[in-house]
């Protein structure tokens, strides 16, 4: 009995970690996206900050 009660537990736990690894891989893919389809405009715009402040 006390088996059966530790590998529901690890079971669980086991769940829970996918769980947060998906969130993680769902964030970390947002956050990529977001610099791939924004890179060029703040690359533009620290370009435009560099040339105000070099004249």
């Amino acid at each position: 009995m006390k088996n059966a009660l530790s590998r529901i537990i690890r079971t669980e736990d086991g769940q829970g970690l996918v769980e947060y690894g998906l969130i993680i891989t769902g964030i970390a893919l947002a956050a990529i996206a977001a610099i791939w389809l924004l890179g060029p405009q703040i690359g533009q715009m620290f370009t435009d900050i560099g040339t105000q402040l070099a004249a």
